[in-house]
């Protein structure tokens, strides 16, 4: 589909899923074994049929421009590509992006193939899985020149970390509240679906007409879509909802990113890896099939290329190339993997000199954590939050919302107990 462009935001400091963003940006956090952030939407972009995609980057991007510079090379035949388009300083502007807006702004000089009519405006830090072709279709059938996307949210959600949205006759947008604090706004924005009292939240996914995104960004000078573009078109442009019922998290916290993991192990879990018909796409690494002895594995993700020797692994993810030693128990956690093997010798000449090899070391207890990327952890380590503690900066870890996150590249010497 020539004429649909999408623009996923790469993602600013992610402060609150520090220190998975420490050295990465949010799209380019490993999620669910093997993928990244950044996968999501862009499978069902290309899932959709568009094929067109630019990704905007700024902030901690290198591991990002890797991943989608190695990951999607689509036929060179065809008129489709995956790019990267970075935040530049030009003659006219030395800034940075300074919001979701700003950044489509500052990069709309290089929208300029002419077959383009529709730009699809993503986030790159969500799970859902979504047929974008259905909202266009929904957008071209109510002559609407800009659509969100909306998900129905009941029951207890918070919605004060969210974006909620009004309508008013004829069921178009009238008013957006950005992360809401007031109850009387709340009780206005309210409305029935399938008979449970909803309230629609914004997922962040726009369509716009071409013509029409240029117009706002070029007569405004706000910078993001939510807070600033999106409300200030209400009342002279046709904004519809599209109301999407499927799952959708948005991955913005290390609780929800340490939750919406852990659901994926469950037997029949919300959002579907193993649908043919809709796949999520990543990078072929061409691992090894992951090797098991002798161990107790319940309601868990075992990612390619492992080796785990007689350990107990329950309700928890294990990513690409873990090793996890003899006795070592691991529950509710996350192991986000490594980015490569130690050779034999190097393993050799570690544990001679006694120091900790790259996995999870022999006789180990890991509770309810999450360990980033390459860390090392010698024998008798436990992590098991033993103080309770709520939030706290240590040495080569960080404890958030009570979950123990160890740094990328950590040591972590024998017989620590966190």
């Amino acid at each position: 589909m020539r004429d649909v462009l999408c623009v996923i935001m790469g993602g600013g400091r992610g402060t609150r899923l520090y220190p998975l963003t420490k050295e990465r940006c949010k799209p380019a956090v490993p999620v669910a074994g093997k993928y990244r952030l950044i996968d999501i939407p862009v499978s069902n972009c290309i899932n959709s049929g568009f094929n067109r995609i630019y990704v905007l980057t700024q902030f901690n991007s290198e591991s990002l421009n890797k991943h989608i510079t190695r990951t999607y090379k689509l036929d060179a035949f065809s008129d489709g590509f995956v790019e990267v388009m970075a935040a530049e300083q030009t003659m006219q502007n030395t800034e940075w992006f300074q919001g979701t807006a700003d950044a489509v702004r500052q990069c709309l000089r290089h929208f300029n193939d002419p077959a383009t009519k529709y730009i699809v405006v993503l986030s790159g830090d969500q799970l859902y899985k979504m047929d974008f072709k259905a909202m266009l279709d929904f957008h071209k059938e109510k002559g609407a020149d800009i659509t969100l996307a909306c998900n129905p949210a009941h029951g207890k959600v918070n919605l004060e970390e969210l974006g909620v949205i009004r309508l008013g006759e004829n069921n178009r947008i009238v008013d957006f509240f950005e992360k809401p604090g007031d109850s009387d706004k709340l009780k206005s924005a309210a409305i029935t679906i399938d008979g449970k009292k909803s309230f629609l939240i914004s997922m962040g996914i726009y369509i716009f007409n071409r013509d029409v995104l240029i117009e706002l960004l070029t007569k405004n000078d706000k910078v993001d879509f939510g807070k600033g573009i999106i409300p200030s078109s209400f009342a002279h442009k046709v904004t519809e909802a599209f109301i999407y019922k499927g799952y959708w998290r948005d991955i913005g916290s290390i609780k929800n990113f340490y939750d919406e993991n852990l659901v994926l192990t469950e037997p029949v879990p919300p959002i579907d890896f193993f649908d043919e018909d809709w796949q999520t796409f990543t990078r072929p690494r061409h691992l090894p099939p992951s090797k098991i002895k002798d161990s107790h594995i319940s309601r868990s993700i075992i990612s390619d290329g492992c080796i785990i020797e007689s350990a107990n692994i329950a309700h928890s993810v294990i990513g690409l190339r873990s090793r996890i030693e003899e006795k070592a128990v691991i529950e509710d956690s996350i192991i986000i993997g490594c980015d490569f093997y130690q050779s034999l010798d190097e393993i050799i000449a570690d544990r001679k000199a006694g120091r900790p090899i790259m996995g999870v070391g022999r006789n180990c207890v890991i509770r309810k954590a999450i360990l980033d990327k390459n860390v090392k952890m010698g024998g008798n380590v436990k992590i098991i939050n033993d103080k309770k503690l709520e939030n706290f900066e240590g040495t080569n870890y960080s404890i958030k919302d009570g979950i123990v996150i160890v740094h990328k590249n950590a040591t972590i010497p024998p017989n620590t107990v966190i």
